[in-house]
C-alpha cells in the first residue's frame, strides 16, 4: 500500500518516530503482558511540532464531535488533559488501571525522547477527549473515554539518557522487600486509568504500540478498585480493609504542600512511588477478626480506628485499655504509618490486583520521596504486625513532570 493509500496520520506517526530507526532502534519482537507487536520503524525525517490535521476518532466515527469536560452521560465523561498539572493524580480515582514500566532502547538520547514525548502527548490528548489516535484502526473503541486519563512518569534512567540532573532515586531496600526484576524499575512509566476496561485496553495497546521504536516493555501491572459505592465512602482493599483514610484532599494546602514540589526544576511536578505489595490471602483468611483489627488499629466494618466510633475520628495512639495496655499496639499498622505532620504524608492512589496472585498496587505521590516516603517504610519494615500478610515485591520510582496546554507537550520543560 502507498503513502497515499494509508488511512490518514500513519506516515506522520511514522515520521515523529523516524529518528529512533535512522539511529538503528528497530522494534522486533512482541510486547509483554499479551500487548501487540511494536510499531512499525520510520524511514522519513522527524517532523517537530505538534499535529495540526483534523483529528480521528469520536468524530469521524459517530459524525459528532468529542463530549464536553464534564459532561457524565454513560461512558461519555471526560477528565480534562490539558492543564497545569498532569490528570491522573489528583483525579478522582477511576475503576480500572494499567501501569507500565518502560525500558529505553540502546541509543535514545535527548532529542529522540522529545521525539517520543511529542508523540505520546497527542496520542494521550485525543483518547482522553474521545478520539482515536493516530492511525487508529479502530477509533470507535475510543469513543467513549469513561474518565480516561494518561500519566507520563520519568524513571532515573530517563533522565541519564536525556543527559538531565536531580531526577528521582530509587528508594533504599527494605529488610521486609523481597523484589522481583519484573515488578520493578523502568525509565518512562505510563499511568493508564479509566472506568471503562475496553477504553483501557484500547488505549493501553495504541499508546504502547507508539513507544515500540524506542523503548520495549519491562513490565505491566492491572489493577481495579470498587466501581459501586457510597459516594465518600473508602476504597476497601481485598483484606476488606478501608485503605486510604488518612489521606490528603485534593484542593487542600496540606495537598498542595504534601504533593507537588515548590521549586527548582522540577517544580510543579510530583514524585510517584509504586510498589507491589503481594497479600498472603490463605494466612489471613486463617486469621479471627480480632486479631485482624489487632493488627491494623482499626475496626473493619466501618474503618474507625479501635480507640474512636467512626472512620475519620482521630486515633488517640495513648487510650489504654482495662488492663493497661494500648487500645492501639504500638505495633499496629495506623501506629507504625501514622504521620503527624499533614504536609508530610503521602497522598495514596491504590488499586487492587487478583491476578493469580493477590494484592495491593501503591501508588504514593509526594514531593519528596526522602522525607516523605522513606522514613514511613523504614518503621513499617521495622516493627509492623501487616508485615506477617504482606510482602513487597514490586518497586519504582518516578518522577512525573507538570501537564502541558494545547501547543506543547508533556516534559518539554525538561527534554526541550
Amino acid at each position: 500500500m502507498s503513502d497515499g493509500e494509508r488511512p490518514a496520520g500513519i506516515s506522520r506517526r511514522r515520521l515523529l518516530a523516524g529518528g529512533a530507526a535512522a539511529g538503528g532502534l528497530v522494534a522486533t519482537g512482541s510486547l509483554a503482558a499479551g500487548l501487540p507487536a511494536g510499531a512499525q520503524t520510520a524511514d522519513g525525517a522527524a517532523v517537530a511540532g505538534r499535529e495540526t490535521a483534523e483529528p480521528i476518532g469520536a468524530g469521524a466515527a459517530t459524525g459528532q464531535p468529542a463530549p464536553p469536560a464534564g459532561q457524565a452521560v454513560g461512558g461519555t465523561a471526560v477528565e480534562p488533559f490539558h492543564g497545569v498539572r498532569q490528570a491522573g493524580v489528583a483525579t478522582t480515582p477511576q475503576a480500572h488501571a494499567a501501569f507500565v514500566g518502560l525500558d529505553l532502547r540502546k541509543g535514545v538520547g535527548r532529542e529522540a525522547l522529545g521525539r517520543l514525548m511529542r508523540l505520546l502527548t497527542d496520542d494521550a490528548r485525543r483518547l482522553t477527549q474521545g478520539r482515536g489516535a493516530l492511525a487508529d484502526t479502530e477509533p470507535e473503541l475510543a469513543a467513549l473515554p469513561a474518565r480516561l486519563t494518561v500519566t507520563f512518569g520519568f524513571g532515573p534512567g530517563l533522565f541519564r539518557a536525556a543527559g538531565v540532573k536531580g531526577g528521582p532515586e530509587q528508594v533504599p531496600g527494605f529488610s521486609v522487600d523481597r523484589l522481583e526484576d519484573r515488578w520493578s524499575e523502568g525509565d518512562l512509566l505510563l499511568q493508564i486509568c479509566c472506568d471503562d476496561p475496553v477504553t483501557l485496553a484500547h488505549a493501553l495497546r495504541m499508546i504502547v504500540k507508539d513507544t515500540a521504536s524506542f523503548t520495549k516493555v519491562r513490565w505491566v501491572q492491572r489493577g481495579f478498585r470498587q466501581a459501586v459505592q457510597r459516594p465518600g465512602l473508602t476504597q476497601r482493599n481485598l483484606m476488606g480493609q478501608l485503605d486510604g483514610t488518612v489521606n490528603p484532599k485534593p484542593g487542600t494546602p496540606e495537598f498542595e504542600r504534601a504533593v507537588w514540589i515548590a521549586d527548582g526544576p522540577l517544580a510543579g511536578g510530583t514524585m510517584l512511588v509504586l510498589r507491589r505489595i503481594r497479600m498472603l490471602m490463605d494466612s489471613w483468611d486463617a486469621a479471627d477478626r480480632v486479631a485482624k483489627e489487632f493488627t491494623v488499629g482499626r475496626r473493619l466494618d466501618n474503618g474507625a480506628p479501635l480507640s474512636g466510633r467512626a472512620e475519620h475520628d482521630e486515633a488517640d495512639f495513648a487510650k489504654l485499655n482495662a488492663i493497661g495496655f494500648p487500645v492501639i499496639s504500638e505495633y499496629a499498622h495506623i501506629r507504625r504509618a501514622h504521620t503527624q505532620d499533614p504536609g508530610l504524608r503521602m497522598f495514596r492512589r491504590v488499586y487492587n490486583y487478583d491476578d493469580g496472585d493477590t494484592g495491593l498496587l501503591f501508588a504514593a505521590y509526594q514531593a519528596d520521596v526522602a522525607r516523605q516516603f522513606t522514613p514511613v517504610q523504614r518503621r513499617l519494615a521495622k516493627a509492623d504486625l501487616l508485615n506477617e500478610w504482606t510482602t513487597p515485591i514490586g518497586s519504582a520510582v518516578f518522577y512525573v513532570p507538570p501537564g502541558c496546554e494545547e501547543s506543547g507537550w508533556v516534559g518539554q520543560s525538561l527534554l526541550s
